[in-house]
């Protein structure tokens, strides 16, 4: 897709009446602090994994527009087996230019400059790196934050953006809130506080960055495929989210890429804008900058 124009910004979402209600009610709020507990959001996840939520596939499909074509067929277990279902391989092409730097999901991607003084803005609130991964983050200041939001109608298997060498994940604990737009308007802090993991990957390509992922309200698990330290390629299954909304986020060093004309002109503009999982989202470059 890439510098092609066939990319284009994605649609705001309208928040639902449920989501209404829970970020901007009191009431909503006082049950917002109850269900956003990783517990009930275990609860939730583990009723999931049961086979009566099958029930569940037919109506989520025809109410999300999800195109069943472009998966695996084969029957599934419960509605959590279907939301973790794979891609047919060729339906996610991986791609395979040295200095590519690609998507690492499906999802609505919004790019943003690190400061020098290490905060960048996303929806309308400043997060510092340090908050969002629980070390210094000076050495991604004059770099660039990929906030890549993934809606429930994305493929949720995420993959590794470039091959390198990955550091062991942390898992830093939190409360899951919902990752979409009514959740980061209302105030609250939810890239620092929803449960996460994080590694670093030093790269040949882009130098030490860091990959996070972010759990959502009844997100109560991120399943990763490579939680040790050692070497992964570019494009390889980095893990999955399970039901709900979920975020990876990118973090680049200064000078480390360039991202396509297309991604940078909708940031400036303060739109989301579609990617899919493996296409070529920006390239390698000295002196990258917004």
């Amino acid at each position: 897709m890439c510098e092609s124009g066939r990319r284009s910004a994605a649609e705001p979402e309208k928040p639902s009446a449920s989501l209404r209600f829970l970020y901007q009610t009191v009431p909503g709020r006082a049950l917002l602090a109850v269900l956003s507990c990783r517990f009930v959001s275990g609860i939730a996840g583990a009723f999931l994994s049961l086979p009566v939520s099958r029930l569940f596939v037919p109506r989520f499909v025809k109410k999300n527009g999800v195109d069943l074509s472009e998966y695996e067929e084969r029957r599934y277990r419960s509605f959590n087996d279907f939301f973790t279902r794979r891609v047919k391989p060729e339906n996610r092409p991986v791609d395979p230019a040295p200095d590519a730097l690609v998507s690492p999901c499906d999802a609505r991607l919004s790019v943003y400059p690190i400061r020098k003084d290490s905060l960048f803005r996303i929806k309308n609130a400043d997060y510092s790196v340090s908050s969002l991964t629980g070390e210094d983050g000076d050495a991604f200041a004059g770099g660039l934050c990929l906030v890549f939001r993934l809606g429930v109608d994305n493929y949720h298997r995420f993959c590794f953006f470039d091959g390198g060498e990955k550091t062991q994940t942390r898992f830093i604990r939190g409360r899951l809130h919902t990752v979409r737009p009514i959740a980061t308007d209302s105030g609250v802090d939810i890239f620092a506080r929803n449960c996460r993991t994080v590694s670093y990957l030093e790269s040949k390509t882009f130098g030490r960055a860091a990959f996070c992922c972010i759990g959502a309200l009844l997100v109560g698990k991120i399943v990763l495929s490579h939680p040790q330290a050692g070497r992964v390629a570019r494009g390889e299954e980095a893990g999955f989210f399970r039901f709900g909304g979920s975020t990876v986020v990118l973090l680049l060093p200064a000078g480390a890429a360039r991202l396509d004309g297309d991604i940078l002109k909708a940031s400036k503009e303060g739109k989301e804008i579609s990617v899919r999982y493996g296409e070529r989202i920006g390239r390698s470059q000295k002196d990258a900058s917004l």
